[in-house]
């Protein structure tokens, strides 16, 4: 008898025909995200087993559990050993000792060749329990419920399933590229799109000297943050100095933020077009400043055709900080170091912008040798953990 990490897929099981190639992704995903252990990983179509060291297993599902993909975790007592006398001392042995007073017992018989019905062997395991424990049956609200899975190489017991991250693994749904500030918001945004199988690279637009190293810094210890859940992600830094100086001077102010965003948005279909992303996201939420008013949405998606996702479109400011909370990204984005976007603030941002105003604005400046400039000097940044290279 050995311990070994059973993991249940959850909405992967919704794929039908598709589910082999979710299942694929999640355990190249599992393999990336563990490679500093020993371990060996069988799947089938209805779970995974891994097989750790056992000094490990707290370790690895500290890990697990940030992995998409993943609706449950168990550890569970294997033995080859599958018959019912074996099953009656390991499960006893398991359920012994613990303060409660109900019980229920649910056998999965997947080896349909076992002579044992499922139902026929939790009751046998339920009446052995009930003679040697003081614990009672209960079939509706159990304190505790024991688990047993027959399969052909072996018997899998336990009784407790520690919740996985749910969702899709991460780069099932392809790349998608996020427009990554300092603030509360973009951060979350990026965590919930890889919970949607999105791995991610990362876009951060700063304006040196205006802005600060520590505010890039901020920024790449955040996409750090994120790698946790994504995986091999990349920081593109973009020099925006250039175009928000000569919208700050030539243009009208009101419009500074409109203009300014429909030109970072013209180079972040670039950056995603040449990595191959198939989605620009950002962390806008309906009508939270300004800038985030549908008609301000329609101004400044009018630059491209590229599919442009917001996760938090309706959520509201506290459910956004809780889950900022959650993922540890909190602390961080509220340090006291300003972006691009709150050094130049107008003060009167146009609410309902007018296009034709927009596109008379914009025919004073020639700005595509300025967009060329600064996506042809983007700076990439490695994200890698066990990298002090800040700048």
């Amino acid at each position: 008898m050995k311990k070994v990490i059973l993991i249940k897929y959850g909405e992967l099981t919704t794929k039908k025909d598709n589910r082999n190639y979710f299942i694929k992704i999640l355990k190249r995903n599992i393999f990336d995200k563990l490679s500093s252990f020993k371990f060996e990983i069988k799947e089938d179509y209805y779970r995974m087993f891994i097989y750790p060291n056992e000094e490990d297993i707290d370790k690895i599902i500290s890990i697990l559990k940030d992995i998409f993909g993943i609706h449950g975790i168990v550890i569970a007592l294997m033995s080859e050993d599958t018959s019912l006398d074996n099953i009656k001392s390991i499960s006893l042995d398991l359920m012994k000792d613990k303060d409660i007073k109900t019980f229920k017992v649910e056998t999965n018989r997947s080896d349909k060749s076992y002579p044992i019905k499922s139902m026929d062997v939790s009751a046998k395991i339920g009446a052995h329990i009930l003679k040697n424990t003081n614990y009672k049956v209960d079939v509706h609200n159990p304190n505790i419920h024991l688990f047993i899975e027959i399969r052909k190489d072996a018997v899998y017991i336990y009784n407790e399933t520690i919740p996985g991250s749910g969702g899709y693994p991460v780069s099932a749904l392809g790349r998608g590229l996020l427009m990554l500030s300092g603030g509360i918001d973009s951060p979350v945004a990026g965590y919930q799109i890889i919970k949607r199988g999105v791995e991610l690279y990362y876009l951060y637009f700063e304006s040196r000297p205006h802005t600060s190293i520590e505010a890039r810094n901020k920024v790449i210890s955040l996409a750090r943050k994120l790698e946790r859940y994504n995986s091999h992600g990349k920081l593109f830094v973009v020099n925006f100095t250039k175009i928000q100086e000569t919208i700050y001077k030539n243009l009208d102010t009101d419009y500074l933020i409109t203009i300014m965003r429909r030109m970072m948005y013209k180079i972040a279909e670039r950056v995603a077009k040449r990595n191959k992303c198939l989605s620009i996201i950002n962390g806008e939420s309906v009508g939270q400043v300004a800038s985030q008013t549908l008609s301000s949405m329609i101004a400044v998606n009018n630059v491209t055709n590229y599919p442009i996702l917001r996760p938090l479109c309706s959520f509201d400011k506290l459910e956004i900080i809780d889950i900022a909370k959650k993922i540890d990204t909190y602390d961080i984005s509220i340090l006291p170091y300003e972006d691009c976007c709150t050094v130049f603030v107008p003060r009167h941002p146009v609410i309902n912008p007018n296009l034709k105003h927009i596109y008379d604005e914009e025919s004073k400046i020639d700005f595509e040798p300025l967009i060329k400039e600064a996506i042809d000097n983007i700076e990439i940044v490695d994200l890698k953990e066990n990298k002090s290279d800040l700048l």
